[in-house]
This record gives structure tokens, C-alpha cells and sequence, in this order.
């Protein structure tokens, strides 16, 4: 039995991309429950995850263009609270559009203080070739597997 299977999804689909290392999972389950549940399991359990380095849950799907990430972030800036400080984090493979470009239109959309070091919410875009995720989160959406083992020993 999967993952996904054991916290409620009993069809996932799994992807494996043509990035090294990168697979995709989509879920019915919403995706920063799912990453809180595999935290619970992995500090139950340590040994129950072995081969996976990150999880990082998307919100939203598009195509890799930025006009289309413009879009698609409008609608999930309502993540971010009046007061709230957020960074813009992108990582790309397979792909030449501007990092550049992308954070200084989605940063003119968004009025709250940035922080670089210490943000409330982050702007994900994960790029990958024609396909961009996306998400608003907070540090402990994303879950580091070595990280959260290492926490369990100390």
C-alpha cells in the first residue's frame, strides 16, 4: 500500500517526470494536509520513507508561461493575511523563462513587506519544462525527509 493510499487517496497518480529525481503525485487530498499527515508518519515511523529527499505541495497547475503564473498567483494571494511578510521562491529545470521577470510581476501584485530570511507565507513556483506549480505556504508545509529524521534524534 502507497503513501497516499495509507492517508485517504486510494487512486493517486504518480508521475515520474524526465528531471532526475523528480516525481509528481497528484491527490484528491489537499496538499498541505497530505504533506502534515506523511510529517506524522515519517516521525511514527522513520524507516516508512526511504527513497524521497522532499515533499512540497502544489496549489495550483499551469502552463510555464508568465503570464498564466501571473494568473494563477492572483488568485492565491488571498492566502496571504493583511501584515503577513512573504518571499518569492522559483525553481526551474528544463526551462529559460526569467526568474527576474516573474518575481517583479508577482511582487507588484502583492502590497504586504517581503522578507527574505524570515517570511510568513511563501510564494512557491516550481517550475518543471512546460509545467509550473504553484503554492502559498509556510516553511513547515514543505517537508525536508532528512531534516525531520534528524529532528527525531537529537
Amino acid at each position: 500500500m502507497g503513501i497516499l493510499e495509507k492517508i485517504g487517496d486510494s487512486e493517486p497518480t504518480i508521475t515520474i517526470t524526465n528531471m532526475s529525481g523528480i516525481l509528481t503525485a497528484e491527490t484528491k487530498l489537499e496538499s498541505i494536509e497530505v504533506v502534515k499527515k506523511i510529517k506524522e508518519m515519517l516521525l511514527d515511523e522513520p524507516w516508512c520513507i526511504r527513497y524521497c529527499l522532499r515533499i512540497i505541495p502544489i496549489q495550483k497547475i499551469t502552463e510555464t508561461k508568465i503570464e498564466s503564473i501571473e494568473e494563477e498567483i492572483t488568485d492565491l494571494i488571498k492566502l496571504i493575511s493583511n501584515g503577513e511578510s512573504y518571499r518569492i521562491s522559483i525553481e526551474k529545470r528544463n526551462s529559460n523563462i526569467s526568474s527576474q521577470e516573474l518575481i517583479s510581476r508577482v511582487a507588484k501584485k502583492i502590497e504586504n513587506k517581503v522578507s527574505l530570511e524570515f517570511p510568513d507565507k511563501i510564494i512557491l513556483i516550481e517550475v518543471l519544462g512546460n509545467k509550473t506549480g504553484i503554492a502559498i505556504v509556510k516553511k513547515e508545509d514543505i517537508l525536508s525527509v532528512e531534516k525531520t529524521k534528524r529532528s527525531i534524534s537529537e
